[in-house]
């Protein structure tokens, strides 16, 4: 805290004077590198400690766990799964115990070795963090202003946060420091731990609840990545094996088939014809993705996103076991200070039925949503509107690519030449443009999403997070997802026939696919947005806070580092964010989209995802542990509103990936030609075969049939017909220009793919779904132990206060009356 105006002065004395009150005791000391600067420490009696344990509902330690766990299965392999584990000699194995909500007349029945150590320091924080989040600075009247936060707002305090037990590379001396921060950063935050298993319970026991569900989380998608990346690695493998050997790539390839086909011009006036083996470069590339290895891989996704749930939901239950949050309820976890601060109106309590303050009314309430409902939709609409932007650059960008990549004169990009095309300028192009534009609204949008969370005035932590959640993501998955649904299920879909193409806005004609379709463009996407997502990402996380700090430290030097307190180490780090780990959350649930939803796609995206996430663990690790100061530890039972996020992207996943197959890869309809129009009645050929498809999935039009406006200026003199990629009759034909019979063929075809295989997946999806249990059937027992242990306890305790009150009855009566004692009366009392 620094001098501030005498209001500022005021508020800072009475709120200390309110902390005293409290029974919390406080100590000032001098800065050491700034005369201006103070600090106050706030320390917590035994007393007041064993209070707010009660009062937050605290479970703490009964009696040590006589379960048996179960037998690991890795234990025949110990030998060499022990150098993927924290050093045990460093970070040793805690005793289990069964554990119960604190209470202070009931002190004897807990396990109190020693006062100093029977509340962790991460308990001791979020006790601390409590009271002063409700200490009051100001009274005026019935209105009272509380909280160290308004304060910090305020500029009375300059910050306020827990400490660090010791620097994070060198071990404290001072006596009983139990140097976690220390351990952690050995065997957890360290570039060389990179391949160990994480530390959860030290995580835990350090940083509370809510960062240890994190870790735990993102540890357990990167494992089961593993799996998903293997398969998706050999079906690339596949892809790219077998490019060459393709039929209908070597026809567009193939001089005698693809260098003799006249393809029509793309765009109006300026574009020329073209020759189709020009993007025998790209068919061959598309060939690495557009294969029958990615049906299978899109199948086994949908498979391995339902087990990857399911078995979250086990391993999530075992945490919340062992960190004792399996009871954590809402009623436990305490309102808002900025709620508490503006609760003015009355209201009965539906559950308690006690009157009780709120912040508005019914009506204003319903207000209040429908204001963030309505910006919400508005932002969506703009994310919209920059996606025509787009899709309009794409048209002007094809037409003016195609009126310079085509021309003969244009000797630089000769070496390119086979690689670059107007079609992938334009994607590349608009691909990074696009990237930039979700970037920029991402930075906008978040202010206004936080603003209209804080004038919704959610009531607890855990509402606030989950409402913000929901906007954020409603936001970001329009944001970033909205132009992979274009290229994938959009473009190339409503662009007519060159004799009478369809245009946007009356004046930009529909961009068209590769006669290979759009999926090497869906790719192209896919890898610009998750790749420049990951390294922005990761300079934000890395570069800004460990620069920030060198400044700071730079500025605020003193000779030796070792004369400066833990508190004013831990004051030149960086402050926490506000939202803690939601930025986090948002990161993989993004990616996590980007792996499930498109995967058809581009089967190297668990890859990356794995790859990025082994570097994000450590990333996230080392910030948090070297480069920010101690967050304030919250309870969490689970990952909140992230986990139905989850389930709706896998349910959306099915559907996408089929549809992917069935409308932007060319799958089915070559599937189509083999089976039936290869052979008699609609081909020539006496067995199953793929030579010829590319000549019958490319229509013919009459050049003479172009209209004025889209006729090319130039028409060299020896073409008469040119092809395009469609399923139309030929000129001539007593429906010429209108959908042959291969094409509804084709769309029955998909349509029955789509229903199929969603039929199949989702069925499977749900047997496994019932066929797994949530929670494990060991957890089951322990809880069930627990419950059994707190009720004996509790029952004890009521008995031996009958017994004090019961004092003037003699023994025979005392024991008849413990004989009487049912179970019943054991439960009622529980």
């Amino acid at each position: 805290m620094r001098p501030v105006s005498p209001l500022c002065s005021r508020r800072r004395e009475t709120f200390e004077a309110s902390l005293m009150k409290m029974g919390m005791e406080l100590e000032a000391t001098q800065s050491v590198t700034d005369d201006k600067l103070m600090f106050l420490k706030v320390h917590m009696p035994w007393d007041i400690l064993c209070t707010y344990a009660e009062v937050l509902h605290i479970k703490l330690p009964i009696q040590p766990n006589d379960l048996s766990s179960r037998p690991s299965p890795w234990r025949f392999f110990s030998c060499i799964t022990k150098y993927f584990y924290p050093n045990e000699d460093l970070i040793t194995k805690q005793t289990e115990f069964f554990t119960a909500p604190f209470e202070k007349k009931r002190l004897e029945y807990f396990c109190v070795r020693d006062k100093d150590l029977f509340f962790t320091a991460a308990m001791r924080s979020r006790m601390a963090n409590y009271i002063l989040c409700r200490a009051p600075y100001e009274i005026r009247g019935s209105i009272k202003k509380f909280g160290v936060n308004k304060l910090l707002d305020g500029g009375v305090y300059k910050a306020a946060y827990p400490l660090h037990d010791c620097r994070f590379n060198v071990k404290s001396k001072e006596e009983g420091c139990p140097n976690e921060r220390y351990l952690l950063y050995e065997e957890w935050a360290h570039p060389k731990s990179f391949y160990k298993m994480q530390p959860l319970n030290l995580i835990r026991k350090y940083y509370g609840e809510k960062v240890g569900i994190y870790f735990a989380w993102l540890g357990f998608y990167t494992r089961m990545l593993v799996l998903a990346a293997v398969v998706g690695l050999g079906c690339f493998i596949y892809g790219y094996k077998t490019q060459e050997t393709s039929t209908w790539s070597k026809e567009v390839c193939d001089p005698e088939i693809g260098g003799k086909i006249v393809m029509c011009p793309q765009c109006d006036r300026e574009c020329q014809y073209w020759m189709l083996n020009s993007t025998c470069e790209s068919s061959k590339k598309l060939c690495i993705f557009d294969n029958f290895g990615t049906l299978v891989f899109a199948v086994f996704m949908s498979v391995w996103v339902t087990l990857f749930l399911e078995f979250w939901k086990r391993y999530q239950a075992e945490l919340e076991y062992t960190w004792d949050t399996v009871e954590f309820l809402e009623q436990e976890e305490p309102p808002r200070p900025e709620y508490e601060a503006k609760c003015i109106y009355e209201r009965k309590n539906p559950v308690t039925g006690v009157k009780e303050k709120v912040p508005y009314t019914a009506c204003g309430r319903c207000v209040r949503v429908s204001i963030g409902i309505g910006t919400v939709l508005f932002w969506i609409l703009l994310i919209l509107a920059s996606i025509v932007a787009i899709i309009v650059y794409r048209l002007a960008a094809f037409f003016a690519f195609s009126a310079k990549l085509r021309t003969q004169d244009l000797k630089e990009l000769e070496p390119l030449k086979e690689y670059v095309s107007p079609q992938m300028a334009t994607s590349v192009t608009a691909s990074l443009i696009s990237f930039v534009i979700i970037m920029i609204l991402n930075i906008l949008y978040e202010r206004v999403a936080i603003w209209i969370t804080d004038f919704e005035l959610p009531r607890t932590r855990t509402d606030y997070e989950n409402s913000l959640t929901m906007k954020m993501f409603l936001f970001q998955f329009v944001n970033y997802y909205s132009s992979c649904f274009y290229i994938a299920f959009a473009k190339g879909k409503a662009v007519g026939y060159p004799g009478d193409p369809s245009y946007i806005l009356g004046k930009y004609r529909n961009e068209e696919c590769d006669p290979g379709g759009c999926l090497i463009e869906l790719t192209t996407q896919l890898s610009i947005t998750m790749g420049g997502k990951a390294i922005l990402n990761n300079i934000q996380e890395v570069l800004l806070p460990w620069v920030k700090n060198l400044i700071f430290r730079y500025c605020t030097s003193v000779a030796s580092e070792k004369v400066i307190p833990r508190w004013e180490q831990d004051y030149q780090l960086q402050a926490s964010t506000k939202l803690g780990l939601f930025y986090e959350y948002l990161e993989m649930v993004i990616q996590f989209g980007f792996v499930t939803l498109f995967v058809a796609s581009f089967p190297l995206a668990p890859v990356l995802a794995l790859a990025n996430n082994v570097f994000e663990i450590r990333v996230d690790a080392w910030k948090i542990t070297t480069q920010f100061r101690r967050v304030v530890p919250e309870k969490a039972q689970d990952i909140g509103a992230w986990q139905p996020i989850l389930q709706g992207i896998a349910i959306l996943a099915v559907a996408t990936n089929a549809m992917i197959i069935a409308f932007t890869s060319d799958m089915i309809p070559r599937l189509v030609y083999y089976w039936s129009f290869s052979v008699y009645p609609y081909g020539d050929n006496v067995n199953h075969t793929m030579q010829g498809y590319i000549n019958s999935s490319l229509s013919i039009f009459n050049i003479a049939d172009f209209s004025n406006n889209s006729r090319p200026i130039l028409t060299p003199d020896n073409i008469t017909t040119c092809r395009y990629r469609d399923f139309r009759n030929p000129p001539g034909h007593p429906w010429q220009y209108q959908y042959n019979m291969y094409y509804w063929h084709v769309i029955a075809a998909k349509m029955a793919f789509i229903i199929v295989v969603e039929h199949i997946v989702y069925f499977t999806k749900f047997i496994l779904s019932y066929v797994i249990p949530d929670v494990p059937y060991s957890v089951k027992e322990q809880i069930k132990r627990e419950k059994y242990l707190t009720q004996v306890i509790l029952h004890e305790t009521n008995l031996h206060l009958v017994t004090k009150r019961s004092k003037p009855l003699d023994d025979g009566t005392l024991t008849r009356m413990e004989m009487n004692m049912t179970q019943e009366e054991m439960d009622l009392d529980f």
